[in-house]
């Protein structure tokens, strides 16, 4: 695919979604943090749920250390693996608060060295908290990116990269919301809805569904 493809692809999604952001809730780059980690193998949605439960009285480092893991572990018992995202998002707290300051530390290196959170975890933070130009790629973007070809790669580190080469600028603050929101209400796994989709003719995808 060709820069002024890819431009236009941009110009597009933004034009359809001017200002994109996270659907998960959150008022703190901590809450982020936390729902970022639990939303490993789970919606949006569900996690949302589970951190209604306890994010207005224990949404902050202290708090999710005074909720500690048991009490953690009953208010997310909804979501996938939810013993081990207790484990690792108290010990993150107690982290935070005993090495950070209590605050979320604002460096990639920093974030990874945090219990559950790799590198997926530590972009969708600096990019939607803090505002800084990182590519969080997950399963919808890594299909987005393949099947159209506008980044393709054999795996997500591969198809991050080139992301961060190939999105113009002005686009990549914004472009991890517009692609997983993208990958997650149009260009679906099974069957894409092409007919619906608003870059289908920039799309190289061989396959179309068609109308």
């Amino acid at each position: 695919m060709n820069a002024a493809k890819r431009r236009e692809i941009f110009e597009r999604l933004k034009a359809a979604n001017p200002k994109p952001t996270t659907e998960l809730e959150y008022d703190t780059p901590f809450q982020l943090l936390i729902a970022v980690l639990l939303s490993a193998q789970a919606t949006d949605r569900s996690v949302n749920i589970a951190t209604r439960k306890f994010f207005p009285t224990h949404g902050t480092p202290q708090g999710m250390v005074e909720l500690g893991e048991a009490g953690l572990t009953e208010c997310i018992k909804t979501i996938g693996l939810f013993r081990s995202k207790a484990k690792n998002a108290i010990a993150t707290s107690r982290i935070i608060l005993e090495q950070h300051q209590g605050e979320v530390p604002r460096t990639r290196e920093a974030l990874e060295a945090l219990p559950g959170v790799g590198r997926k975890t530590a972009n969708v933070v600096l990019n939607t908290a803090f505002g800084e130009l990182a590519m969080a790629v997950d399963t919808h973007i890594f299909r987005v990116s393949n099947r159209t070809g506008l980044a393709p790669g054999k795996n997500v580190l591969e198809v991050e990269l080139k992301l961060m080469k190939f999105v113009p600028r002005e686009f990549l603050l914004d472009a991890h919301h517009w692609l997983i929101l993208h990958g997650r209400y149009i260009c679906v796994a099974r069957k894409p809805k092409c007919p619906q989709c608003g870059i289908s003719d920039l799309c190289e995808f061989k396959s179309k569904t068609p109308a």
